[in-house]
């Protein structure tokens, strides 16, 4: 996959995410691939996946205080479409209450002590923010 890792968004990004205001559910995408060891500061070693999964228990009661939930849940398979050497660990979708919820759950103590787990973990991922919409039967 790529050489470049995209863990956190910079500075200007992340304000251009928060001046999207708008009332109702934020629904994050999320595409994330994982190294096989893990990279902390303090050298220690554990794998990826563990070090990821440090970060989803300590996050999580947080992601919950917010209010937010996983909606959905896949298992990557396949690139049918896109790049060919793309492979993701984990694939799903958390929604949030609204924007002030998210912002609020990045910027708590606790969660700002287990996202070190997440940073060490991470070889690279993508977080693209939605909108709801209805379902329906059609493409489009």
């Amino acid at each position: 996959m790529t050489e470049e890792r995209y863990v956190d968004p910079d500075k200007e990004t992340f304000a251009a995410f928060r001046a999207m205001e708008r009332d109702g559910p934020l629904h994050m995408l999320n595409l994330v691939q994982l190294l096989d060891k893990a990279i902390y500061d303090d050298g220690r070693q554990i794998s990826g996946v563990d070090a990821y999964a440090a970060y989803g228990r300590q996050s999580g009661p947080v992601f919950h205080r917010v209010g937010g939930r996983i909606l959905w849940r896949g298992q990557f398979e396949f690139i049918l479409i896109g790049p060919s050497d793309e492979c993701w660990d984990h694939c799903f979708i958390a929604e949030y209450p609204n924007l002030a919820a998210f912002v609020e759950m990045v910027r708590d103590p606790a969660y700002r002590q287990a996202v070190k787990h997440r940073q060490a973990a991470v070889l690279t991922s993508r977080l693209i923010r939605t909108s709801p919409k209805e379902g329906g039967d059609l493409f489009g």
